[in-house]
């Protein structure tokens, strides 16, 4: 039951969120399996995607073909006037002879795109000569991170994946959940295969270790897409249905029993999963959950580790924490920040989220992609107290965020843990926070800030 929305009508992006769509592109295909990446691209744009990457994402390594040593045209000022065409030639037919790979594709820069380069006449000369290899236009003018993301996976579905009339029971693919831009996707997308799994259910989550690309290829005989956010991989999703015949559905990224709970019951419901399957299943890992929440109760309880909280986040972040906060962990989230360019339908989508939250807090939704600003909205939802003797502070207080929410956190006396895109204060393994195990995580991650400030 949120009781306001503020929309700045993004006014500017300082500081932005995300990558561009080329960055978010490479983080794509460096995180599919045996897959090599090849910019066609300015001098300096894959460098500054990796120093990027290594600063924003958890300190995500390189991986074999990522980071500094992505291949990569390099054109300049030349190439620009003239083509570059013949340096992408050179650079194509140097990686092959070079990097080992089952799969090579072209991502194009800014100026690439710009000048018009044929980009798809040499991924058809190499295709020609029985070389697996793509092209995607992916120039940072595209989008974000998250658009990079949606024309890689569906330039896959469009050229790779195989046309298959006959669809395999239970079978799904998973998409939603951004390498990268998730700093902790792989624990994310393992977390929610695992549950899936449970169910019975044969997974293509595109990017674990437990995927290959012959899965991936295989992946048009799937029964079923699921969608893991509200915002993100929607036109792949779309692509599948209208070549594949896939259909799909579209939830919200779950964090928790309560979420996770109404996550399960979903997809048993659109699979037509008997319905004593998926009850034996959610009361298991209920169970498995309080099991270990019942260790810290006292603790919770005694030493008041409840806290106001204000969460700032992308769409499928903010929305997830917040219910997670209302509805299982019993803290206040008094304010939600989106921080994505998003449209009216999607706002509307974020809305319902909170409007429902089963606790009824009311909590106020902003979306702003200025985080320069977020202590602006904080103080209008929470005046300046001066007279402290008869008003209360917001205290004690949390802010979940990214690590450009240190500061304001710190400014206004809160804990701060950073979950969210930047993540440059935090190294992440194979650590999620989706489902029930993920939120168990979170559970650890956000006390122990608390504990460790005693």
């Amino acid at each position: 039951m949120a009781q306001r929305v503020i929309d700045t009508n993004n006014r500017f992006i300082e500081r932005p969120r995300s990558f561009c769509s080329l960055g978010g592109a490479l983080l794509t295909v460096t995180a599919l399996p045996e897959t090599v990446p090849i910019l066609h691209a300015a001098m300096g744009c894959g460098g500054s995607i990796y120093w990027n990457q290594y600063g924003s994402t958890g300190y995500l390594g390189a991986g074999y073909c990522g980071g500094l040593a992505v291949p990569s045209s390099n054109i300049q000022e030349k190439d620009i006037i003239f083509g570059g065409l013949d340096r992408l030639e050179e650079q194509v037919k140097s990686t092959i002879e070079l990097m080992e790979g089952k799969l090579y594709i072209i991502l194009t820069g800014c100026t690439a795109d710009i000048i018009g380069d044929d980009v798809q006449s040499v991924v058809r000369q190499y295709r020609n000569e029985g070389i697996s290899i793509f092209g995607a236009e992916t120039g940072g003018f595209h989008g974000d991170g998250y658009k990079g993301y949606d024309i890689v996976l569906s330039v896959l579905v469009q050229e790779f994946i195989e046309r298959q009339k006959v669809k395999k029971k239970n079978k799904v693919n998973l998409l939603g959940v951004v390498p990268g831009q998730d700093a902790f996707w792989r624990g994310n997308l393992l977390k929610i295969r695992e549950l899936l799994e449970k169910l019975g259910l044969e997974v293509n989550s595109f990017f674990t270790e437990h995927d290959t690309l012959d899965g991936i290829r295989n992946a048009g005989n799937a029964e079923l897409t699921i969608v893991v956010s509200e915002f993100y991989a929607h036109n792949t999703a779309e692509t599948l249905k209208e070549i594949h015949h896939i259909p799909y559905m579209i939830n919200p990224f779950p964090i928790g029993p309560t979420a996770t709970e109404a996550f399960l019951k979903k997809v048993a419901e659109t699979l037509e999963i008997p319905s004593d399957t998926v009850k034996q299943l959610i009361e298991t890992e209920t169970k498995h959950y309080f099991r270990y929440v019942e260790r810290v109760a006292d603790a919770y309880n005694d030493l008041d580790w409840q806290r106001y909280a204000v969460v700032v986040g992308d769409v499928n972040y903010a929305p997830a924490i917040t219910k997670f906060l209302a509805d299982d962990l019993g803290w206040l989230p008094e304010l939600m920040v989106v921080t994505n360019d998003i449209d009216e339908n999607q706002k509307q989508k974020i809305n319902n989220v909170i409007e429902t939250l089963t606790s009824q807090y009311p909590t106020t939704i902003v979306y702003e992609t200025d985080p320069t600003e977020i202590k602006t909205h904080f103080w209008k939802i929470v005046p300046r107290k001066t007279d402290r003797l008869f008003h209360d502070d917001f205290s004690p207080a949390f802010v979940i965020g990214s690590h450009l929410e240190r500061e304001f956190a710190i400014d206004i006396g809160a804990g701060h843990l950073t979950v969210s895109y930047p993540v440059g204060n935090r190294i992440v393994l194979n650590r999620g926070y989706a489902g029930y195990d993920g939120s168990l995580s979170l559970i650890e991650d956000l006390l122990t800030v608390i504990a460790a400030q005693r």
